[in-house]
């Protein structure tokens, strides 16, 4: 994690999570195990990633038809889509870096009214990178940004979210979690979009 924590409303490259951070949460991960055949504690993509290519291959389709209807029916989550336009009209640099699809990704954003928001090669997904907790994605940014990790930070709402950004070296945030469920060590822990859109507009009038 950077040293120094700088005023949010300083910060001009953002990258969000996708599931659970701009939407509602919707995905029972619990089922997705249970129909996939995966360990209750096993992390799905890496589980799915150690299989025969064909049992994999079997495996991956039937999570891709599964996401395609949680995507097609996605809720922004509080605040979201008014804060990505609040940093939009700042002039800040947007990503997205989801373990989901990246085709999938781009049918969430369209549903919540974000479609317009984020430039294709600002869409990253489990394809794309390795996936979080794995920093690939964040220093893709960076690269495609030509800026320092510490001028990044990175939008989430699980552990994954943060680990990942701190092994990359940006700020983070963790949203839409109470903080006794997730000790993890955040820049900033916030409720929601909307708390973050808040401290925005303290940070400029402080």
């Amino acid at each position: 994690m950077p040293a120094a924590v700088p005023a949010l409303a300083s910060l001009r490259h953002w990258v969000f999570d996708l599931d659970g951070t701009l939407t509602e949460a919707v995905h029972d991960f619990a089922l997705i195990r249970r129909e996939l055949d995966i360990p209750p504690d096993a992390d799905i993509l890496a589980h799915l990633a150690m299989l025969p290519p064909d049992e994999a291959r079997a495996r991956h389709d039937w999570l891709m038809r599964h996401e395609q209807a949680l995507a097609e029916a996605a809720t922004a989550a509080a605040g979201a889509v008014a804060l990505v336009r609040a940093l939009h009209a700042r002039g800040c640099r947007l990503g997205i870096l989801t373990r989901n699809a990246r085709a999938l990704a781009g049918v969430t954003l369209a549903v919540i009214g974000l479609g317009d928001a984020f430039d294709d090669a600002d869409i990253i997904g489990r394809d794309d990178a390795t996936p979080k907790p794995a920093p690939d994605g964040l220093l893709y940014f960076a690269n495609r940004w030509n800026v320092s990790p510490a001028q990044m930070v990175m939008v989430g709402d699980y552990r994954f979210d943060i680990e990942c950004g701190r092994a990359a070296g940006t700020h983070t945030v963790l949203v839409n979690v109470r903080e006794e469920e997730l000790p993890v060590d955040a820049t900033w822990r916030l409720a929601d979009c909307a708390a973050i859109l808040a401290t925005l507009g303290e940070d400029a009038h402080a």
